[in-house]
């Protein structure tokens, strides 16, 4: 079976180069490991918009910032799972 990495490159044109286990492997606890930082941090972002409902202002700059956590736990995921891909198999 075809990780979408995988299918993603063949669509492009890219080289496609099979995982070896251990990549798949390290990949999903990658995935993992973000998926769980992601979740906290979410969690974390309720509570605090339970607190700061009656203060738009203070809203806002929470929604901006989990965006942002966000964002930087995903690029954050994909730099080490574009790295275990570089690895020679």
């Amino acid at each position: 079976m075809k990780s979408a990495f995988e299918l993603a490159m063949e669509r492009m044109g890219g080289p496609v180069r099979s995982l070896s286990e251990e990549q798949k492997k390290k990949i999903a606890e990658i995935d993992s490991i973000y998926r769980a930082k992601i979740a906290e941090r979410k969690l974390r972002f309720e509570d605090e918009m339970k607190k700061s409902q009656s203060d738009p202002e203070t809203s806002s700059k929470l929604r901006s910032q989990i965006q942002c956590e966000i964002r930087e736990l995903e690029e954050k995921c994909e730099k080490q799972k574009d790295a275990v891909r570089s690895e020679k198999s």
